[in-house]
């Protein structure tokens, strides 16, 4: 069983940068990773992820070439690389495990192990 523990939220102006973390207990590599924000008053959202053994990457519409998903399976860390960001991306962001084999997750119920969140704010 996966217990994850997100890092790296903050306040950044409309612009800025910010890379987030995910420190997965069990392994990263054993699991298909994925990043979903939610933003008050709105239902939690895809926005990245990543193959379990390929490690092939998919993106939300919203953030392709913006963001970038990774994985570093030496210290059981995923990554999330969220650049030119704009108030539309201020929400509570969460990192998801999957232990199944299927690959391009996209949905909430896809996945088994959730971490707590992290708070991302854009300013406008």
């Amino acid at each position: 069983q996966a217990q994850l523990v997100e890092s790296g939220g903050g306040t950044v102006q409309a612009g800025g940068s910010l890379r987030l973390s995910c420190a997965a207990s069990g392994g990263s590599n054993n699991y298909s990773m994925g990043w979903f924000r939610q933003a008050p008053g709105k239902d939690r959202e895809f926005v990245a992820g990543i193959t379990k053994l390929i490690g092939s990457t998919y993106y939300a519409d919203s953030v392709k070439g913006r963001f970038t998903i990774s994985r570093d399976g030496a210290k059981n860390t995923a990554h999330l690389q969220m650049n030119s960001l704009k108030p539309a991306d201020t929400g509570v962001y969460y990192c998801a495990a999957a232990a199944g084999p299927a690959g391009g997750r996209r949905r909430v119920e896809e996945y088994d192990y959730w971490g707590q969140g992290t708070q991302v704010t854009v300013p406008s």
